[in-house]
């Protein structure tokens, strides 16, 4: 990792041999972290109003750091390989500073991506949350048990519908989670405090060093 500083946690680049990865580095102060994605048009903040970034200051009060990335490609519909390299990359770079038990965390077409990626890093992902999720890349969500995962989505959804949570939750194995909002869209902004709430409490939880 190369970095210097920025506003909002820190200008990090991971070097990749398909190119630079861009990120925010929020450093916790323990051994776990979490990397939030966005959808295909990329970005660091994320949806519900540019949840990413309260998301991160709340998890570093529980000394959980945060890695915001965002994908090389901005395209949409984006390819998942891409961003599956690039979330592995970020991976890796958690693993180099030290970083035991990492979290995932992805909206929309991210959620696929975070869903494949922990599928391919099964020693290193402890722990897995969607916000509005597509089902596209996303079909070996069976494989991550017994890790936990947690889907979110809303019930207004017209670019993605809920049931395309309730699929995966369905493929999913033990321990699982569904969480249907009513009242949310796709971006989930209208229930934006249950979300950081939903997702605080998760991550705390799963990514927890006691037994």
């Amino acid at each position: 990792m190369s970095t210097d500083g920025a506003a909002g946690g820190e200008a990090v680049e991971i070097a990749s041999m398909l190119g630079p990865v861009h990120c925010r580095w929020h450093a916790g102060a323990g051994p776990s972290a979490v990397i939030m994605v966005g959808g295909g048009d990329g970005g660091f903040d994320g949806p519900a109003e540019a949840l990413y970034p309260t998301l991160a200051s709340d998890l570093n009060e529980l000394g959980i750091g945060a890695l915001r990335l965002d994908f090389r490609i901005h395209r949409f519909p984006g390819p998942i390989e891409d961003g599956v390299l690039d979330v592995c990359a970020g991976i890796e770079a958690l693993a180099r500073r030290g970083i035991e038990r990492i979290g995932l965390l992805g909206h929309s077409f991210g959620g696929a991506v975070v869903i494949e990626a922990a599928a391919r890093e099964p020693e290193r992902v402890t722990s897995v949350a969607t916000l509005a999720s597509q089902t596209a890349g996303a079909l070996r969500v069976g494989e991550l048990a017994p890790r936990p995962i947690l889907l979110v989505h809303g019930m207004d959804d017209t670019r993605l519908p809920a049931a395309c949570s309730e699929m995966l939750f369905e493929r999913a194995g033990e321990p699982r989670r569904l969480e249907l909002l009513e009242g949310a869209t796709h971006s989930l902004r209208q229930r934006r405090e249950d979300v950081r709430r939903m997702l605080v409490e998760w991550f705390g939880r799963t990514l927890r060093t006691s037994a």
